[in-house]
Order: structure tokens, then sequence, then C-alpha cells
């Protein structure tokens, strides 16, 4: 299928305003919280979770509707709390592993692994990979710093009006950025798309080819070149169970890479180390799955 420019601006157009619904409200809500200083009220539940990430308590709304919901709604929760470089870093690699379980789990599931599975390996997966990324030395996220990385000064303002005036305009400029990120992704990742390649080998099965697709597109895609074969039986368990868990640990690395390194996050951190530790385990489970059997 041959690249549109036109079908590739709808879609731009409607991921704009998902991320503009998404953004700006959810924006403002975290200012309140924070300035009000009500999230101490919120977060006291998730304490544990965002102490293994290192992490301040605050981002724990940020951490939950990443989960959830998707990155976006964690980025605009996380936006107003004066995240350091390395703070976005870690919350990239836990968030990159670990986002939108219900819609992607559902996915998973149509691949043949369970429920339990899926939110159990990218739960756990995301916490030890976070983690890890949580004891690199500062030195490393010195060298990358953008002003969005400073912690903000919260001024006393003389109304809520004025709070959600200041609000209202990080939450659009914001939104601006990520959408113009999130616009010019759309295109190159359709013009990847339309590729001659990418349509021969998603007729066919091809394990390598469905990795390096789901890695680049994201899960959605990576998983759908394979359902269908899967639901033949073409497919043996034990490919379904490599791919499957190797792609929950390492999807779409441009796009979530990306949306933090607009925050100062390191890009070659949080690479590195899901497709480090996507291959590590994804072997790992594998090889017991083969020893479980035999």
């Amino acid at each position: 299928m041959a690249f549109s420019y036109q079908k590739s601006l709808k879609t731009a157009l409607k991921s704009s305003w998902t991320i503009l619904k998404l953004i700006v409200p959810i924006y403002i809500l975290a200012d309140i919280l924070f300035y009000y200083n009500l999230l101490a009220h919120i977060t006291f539940v998730f304490k544990p979770l965002v102490a293994l990430l290192d992490l301040p308590p605050e981002a724990a709304l940020a951490i939950v509707s990443g989960l959830f919901l998707n990155i976006y709604a964690a980025i605009a929760f996380a936006a107003p709390l004066g995240l350091s470089a390395k703070e976005w870093t870690v919350l990239a690699v836990f968030l990159g592993i670990a986002h939108a379980l219900i819609v992607e789990t559902e996915i998973m599931k149509r691949l043949g692994l369970s429920r339990i599975y899926s939110i159990g390996l990218r739960l756990g997966a995301g916490l030890l990979v976070g983690g890890l990324a949580s004891k690199f030395p500062q030195s490393w996220f010195e060298n990358i710093a953008t002003q969005e990385t400073l912690a903000p000064e919260h001024p006393m303002y003389q109304s809520l009006f004025a709070l959600l005036q200041n609000s209202l305009y990080e939450s659009l400029s914001l939104s601006i950025k990520v959408i113009i990120l999130v616009t010019l992704l759309i295109f190159f990742l359709d013009f990847i798309k339309s590729l001659s390649i990418i349509e021969k080998h998603s007729q066919k099965v091809n394990s390598g080819f469905s990795i390096t697709v789901g890695v680049i597109l994201g899960i959605t895609y990576g998983a759908g070149i394979l359902i269908s074969e899967y639901e033949k039986g073409v497919l043996k368990d034990r490919e379904i169970l490599f791919i499957g868990t190797y792609l929950m640990i390492c999807h779409a690395i441009i796009e979530d890479t990306l949306l933090f390194v607009i925050f100062g996050a390191n890009p070659w951190v949080i690479v590195g180390l899901r497709l480090v530790f996507a291959t590590l385990i994804a072997m790992l489970v594998v090889r017991y799955y083969q020893r479980a059997r035999a």
C-alpha cells in the first residue's frame, strides 16, 4: 500500500485531539493537587511502589495513570512535578515496559499468553529495570538537561483563576510539543509501514521480523502480524512465548523514548536497558519453559 499523506494527516489530527483531551485537563488537575498539597492524601497508598523506583511520592499518580491509561496521561501528571533528568529516565524505563496494561494485555491474550503472566511480567520487569536505572550515577544524566527538568517554582497565586490560567498555558505548551513530536512520528512510521518489505513480510510468519516491527512500531502492530498465524496453529508455543515476552518489555521504542526525551531523559539508558533486558528475560523464560516441558 502506497504512503498516503492525507491518511497520515488525518491520523495525526485525530491523535492531536486525543492528546489535548488527555494532557490539558490532567495537567491542570495535577497542578491543583500539587499546589494545594493534596497529593499527600492520595499518593501514600503507592509510596512503596515509587520508593522502589527512587521517585518522589508525587509521581505515584503519573505511574498509576500510565499503568491503566497510557503514557500521555502519565506525562501530564508528571510534568508539573519538576522531576530531574534522572527521574524522567527512570519513569520512562518503567512506563515504557508497563503502560496501558488493560488494552495491551488483551492483545497478548489473543496470542495465547495469560493475563496474569502478561501483567506480572510487565510489572516485575518494569520494577526491576526501572529500579536498576535509578541506581545509575547522577553523572550519566548531568549533560542532558532541558528547561523542563528544572524544578518549577510554584508562586503564591492571588486566586484560583490565576492558577488555572497559568496551568492552561503550561498544559497547552506541553501539548503542542507532544503533538509536533507525535505528528512527525506518525508520518515517519506510516511511511515505514508502506514500504514493500514491511507489506511482504507481514503476510507470513517471521519471528525476527515481527520483533523488529514491534520494537519500532509498537506492540499492537508487531503482535498483529502473528495473531492470525497463532489462531491457525502454525506457530509453536515456544515462539509465541519468546516473541510476546520480548515485545511486552521492548516495543514502540522510538515513540515512547522521544516523549520522555522532551523532558531531558537519557535516551541511551532507556533504549539500552529495554533492549538488553527484553532479550535476557525472553531467553530465560523460554529456557525455563523448555525445561519444564522436558
